[in-house]
């Protein structure tokens, strides 16, 4: 596989974990079951997308651009589908994990797949 394409699946295991994340909000404590079936197909394709992904990159770097941009996606969207406050704060917050996250994937070589 190469690089462009693990990063594409990398991304779409972003999308389906912020996905997921934002629809077990609007689960309501899983009392919704339309909901609560997209978290599970979300969370599903999501880790087997990242597990194809770590099959071309280190750990380090999938886990953490997983996570932080996951994180990232989720609170923008709980702004934004939920109304919930998102301070300048943490939108400084977000800017400094997508940094971090950028440094890190730019210090990194995919690994031989």
């Amino acid at each position: 596989m190469t690089a462009a394409g693990a990063y594409g699946l990398l991304g779409l295991a972003i999308l389906a974990e912020i996905t997921a994340t934002i629809a077990l909000k609007a689960a309501e404590g899983m009392t919704r079951i339309g909901p609560m079936v997209i978290v599970a197909i979300g969370y599903a394709l999501s880790f087997w997308l990242l597990s194809v992904s770590l099959q071309r990159f280190p750990i380090s770097l999938v886990y953490s651009v997983w996570a932080g941009f996951g994180m990232a996606g989720a609170a923008i969207g709980g702004w934004w589908l939920f109304g919930e406050a998102l301070a300048p704060s943490a939108l400084l917050g977000i800017a400094v994990i997508a940094l971090g996250v950028f440094i890190l994937a730019s210090a990194m070589e995919p690994s031989a797949a």
